[in-house]
């Protein structure tokens, strides 16, 4: 589609495409199926659930033994899972952190263990990446500069801007602040007044939106725009616009990431503008890297999901070709 505008200049490590693969199950080819723990953030967004759905039947697919933990957004419950993990003997593990930091002694034990850790959707801070396989992940500071990118020019480079924010410590929250502010550096009269953790959910971003006007109705800053770190937030603060007797999509310009569907339904109504793709089917290629590691082959550090960007002026007209 010519409309589309394409993710460019991302320095790769390893690219993917997130396409199903062919390949024979283990239980076609009469061996022994792999067992793989997976150890999820939560279901905290629409996005989250789509990415457990796709490992989920990947794993079905390939006849391998998915063991599958919910942390319910918890870094405690994830070591937690991940000892179990290990203590069980699973062939690899499959992990979406949900912080950065805190990962290095849980993950010696698992390399001790000799127990690959491939990781999801998100990187860890650690003195030794030898402690995980690869990692698998968008590049979140790009996301934030297209965001970024594509406010400043629907705003004329100048508004104020109020910003949801994602779980702090993670690292999308991290990086698409950093890329956002990146792109705004280029333009000193479009300013973010406020930000805040909307903690990647609907309900929190409904919150914090209702805190923001109603600070601004009260006298404060007028508000032009809200960028949201994920769809999610960016839904429940468009519902605190509406309640608040103004016109998301027109009075107060709304632009966020994931590319979720709901997400295209609120651009094809007018009331999202504009979202980033973050592509949450990982399914097929964390099972690629489990299968590769496990039979000794290379894997990049780091393979980048390549993304795209979507307005509403082809919402319309994608809405029925998305998978999620």
């Amino acid at each position: 589609m010519t409309r589309q505008i394409l993710v460019a200049g991302i320095v790769l490590a390893g690219a993917i495409s997130l396409a199903p693969r062919r390949c024979e199950s283990a239980e076609s080819s009469g061996k022994k199926p792999i067992t793989v723990g997976f150890s999820q953030i939560g279901a905290e967004s629409g996005w989250r659930t789509v990415e457990t759905k796709s490992i989920r039947s990947e794993a079905t697919r390939r006849g391998i033994n998915l063991k599958f933990s919910d942390a319910q957004q918890k870094q405690d419950n994830q070591i937690k899972a991940l000892g179990a993990f290990i203590a069980q003997q699973v062939d690899a593990i499959i992990l979406a952190p949900v912080v950065e930091g805190g990962w290095e002694p849980i993950l010696k034990q698992a390399r001790a263990a000799k127990i690959p850790v491939i990781l999801v959707d998100r990187g860890v801070s650690v003195s030794d990446d030898s402690l995980y396989a690869t990692l698998i992940a968008s590049d979140f500071v790009a996301e934030g500069r297209m965001a970024g990118e594509w406010l400043a020019k629907k705003l004329n480079g100048q508004g104020n801007v109020v910003e949801l924010q994602g779980t702090p410590g993670a690292s999308a929250a991290i990086d698409r602040k950093k890329g956002f502010q990146e792109a705004l550096k280029n333009f000193p009269d479009l300013k973010i007044i406020k930000s805040q953790t909307g903690e990647f959910t609907r309900a929190k971003g409904k919150e914090v939106m209702e805190a923001f006007l109603k600070a601004a109705q009260g006298g404060g800053t007028k508000i032009d725009a809200v960028y949201a770190h994920n769809d999610d937030m960016a839904l429940g603060a468009i519902q605190a616009i509406e309640e608040a007797g103004l016109r998301p999509g027109s009075d107060l310009v709304v632009v966020s990431i994931d590319g979720i569907k709901p997400a295209f339904e609120a651009m094809v109504a007018g009331k999202l503008n504009c979202s980033v793709e973050c592509n949450p089917l990982l399914g097929p290629a964390a099972f690629d890297a489990v299968q590769a590691t496990l039979a000794g082959k290379p894997l990049p550090k780091k393979s980048v999901v390549q993304d795209q960007i979507f307005d509403q002026s082809v919402a319309k007209e994608v809405i029925g070709t998305r998978q999620y």
